[in-house]
């Protein structure tokens, strides 16, 4: 990894933007992982986007920027690539310094014509005399690719940050649907055109300020339901998780879920019963609050779907790597559940949860960072088969060095039609500018011996440190 006084400005830097946030929201300020890949351009594979949120555009820091890498039947790479910014031709507004474009990304098909969108979220954006008011911008997918976009709604509020983090949603059951995290949570509903304009708007100030969002069919009815997770709350390891939060109820009592927080959600079937399941990662060390939720090293919390939802009273299952199973053992700031993702990576039927654990110490290399990966159960205690990859396991570029928080940041998806869900895994300060992983699929878990990675360089953007490429899972 490169040298630390190479980065001691930008640390600076991201440490004030930090503080900002902190005195914002009584928590830090948040870049979602990597989105799960949808296919862009339409052309049969889906599309891997990496975030670089604090990539420099045109000299400018923090300007922020996205790069496409378009699938294929043979995989990605750095030389069917897009890099897009907001001085990009199509992308609305300007790069300007701290806009943090690509802090948080989400794809969906919101105008259904077939082609998936990238909505990307700028929490720095200044609205005219409003600073840091944040903004989400709507990239059009098109045979072409993403070639035109358009600013959406949002509230414009001094440091309300909007974009902290984007979820988006195109369902089986003809609707379109996104999330924009700001000071609270605007949720936009379709139709979208391609002007920007939306078919409603609705705003959630009844659960606080909220950190992340996702959707995912919770109950078999084909529909979006809707998780919304705040900040961290005082004294606690994460924030509190809503579920279909309702604004007739001002204190969400019967829409938060009990028995865990956390910082990180995702909606797959874990237990192969047709119903997504909600999957919570919780890093955090437990908070002051003794014994609430948390574990030493971090934990996932698992809430399970069925016709009726998931249940909001029954605490949900949890794992760590002090679960029997699990490598590893819990330790303080490994960070485990910092990302997660869910994909049925060994192919029977159940999605596995794949979890990064970027402050994972490899032998004296503290924060080198790990993935870890738990495969789906029908019945029992998740945990069982479980296993772990570094920078250092055999096949995966690279070596793991001391704060490379490899891990930081993890997606799955199939992206070459071939049935075997390919895995994406970002280290965040590798090299001290980021840098991101692809992991073929195979029989029953990732071919680490044809992985690839690509960094700054290879990706055309410029080799500054604290980029973060590959997205940030806290700043």
């Amino acid at each position: 990894m490169a040298g630390h006084s190479s980065r001691t400005r930008r640390i600076a830097a991201l440490a004030a933007m930090t503080a900002v946030a902190a005195g914002l929201s009584g928590g830090t300020a948040h870049a979602a992982p990597m989105p799960v890949p949808q296919d862009i351009n339409g052309d049969g594979y889906r599309d891997l986007v990496v975030p670089a949120p604090a990539a420099t555009v045109k000299g400018l820091d923090y300007a922020g920027s996205v790069v496409v890498l378009y699938g294929s039947a043979k995989g990605v790479s750095a030389a069917k690539r897009a890099v897009i910014s907001q001085s990009s031709p199509g992308v609305p507004g300007a790069a300007e310094a701290g806009d943090w474009f690509g802090a948080s990304a989400s794809l969906a098909d919101l105008d259904r014509d077939g082609f998936a969108d990238l909505v990307v979220g700028a929490p720095g954006e200044s609205i005219g005399s409003a600073t840091a008011a944040g903004s989400a911008t709507v990239l059009w997918g098109s045979k072409q690719g993403l070639v035109s976009g358009a600013a959406l709604p949002t509230r414009v509020e001094k440091d309300g940050q909007a974009g902290r983090d984007v979820a988006a949603w195109s369902g089986p059951d003809g609707t379109s649907v996104l999330i924009v995290n700001d000071s609270t949570t605007t949720r936009l509903t379709g139709p979208f055109t391609r002007a920007g304009k939306v078919g409603s708007s609705t705003l959630h100030d009844e659960t606080g300020w909220m950190r992340s969002a996702a959707f995912g069919d919770l109950n078999g009815d084909r529909a979006a339901d809707r998780v919304l997770v705040s900040g961290r709350m005082g004294g606690w390891s994460g924030g509190l998780a809503y579920v279909n939060s309702a604004l007739s109820d001002p204190f969400q009592s019967t829409h938060r879920m009990k028995g865990g927080d956390g910082l990180t959600p995702v909606i797959g079937d874990v237990n192969g019963d047709g119903y997504g399941d909600l999957v919570l990662g919780d890093p955090d060390d437990p908070g002051a609050v003794e014994g609430l939720f948390g574990h030493l090293g971090g934990a996932v919390h698992v809430w399970f779907g069925s016709a009726k939802g998931v249940s909001y009273e029954k605490a949900p299952m949890t794992i760590h790597q002090d679960t029997a199973g699990v490598p590893g053992g819990g330790e303080r700031y490994d960070g485990f559940g910092a990302s997660v993702a869910v994909a049925d990576l060994n192919r029977d039927g159940l999605d596995d949860i794949v979890v990064g654990a970027p402050g994972e110490g490899i032998g004296a290399r503290s924060g080198a960072g790990a993935v870890v990966v738990v495969p789906g159960l029908r019945n029992g205690q998740l945990g069982a088969g479980s296993y772990s990859f570094t920078q250092n396991t055999a096949g995966v570029p690279g070596g793991a060095e001391e704060r490379d928080a490899f891990g930081c940041t993890v997606t799955a998806a199939d992206l070459t039609r071939d049935a075997r869900p390919e895995l994406a895994v970002g280290a965040c300060w590798e090299d001290g500018r980021g840098a991101v992983w692809v992991l073929p699929g195979g029989a029953a878990k990732p071919v680490f011996t044809s992985s690839v990675s690509f960094g700054t360089a290879q990706l055309g953007l410029p080799s500054i440190s604290g980029t973060l490429l590959g997205g940030d899972h806290q700043q």
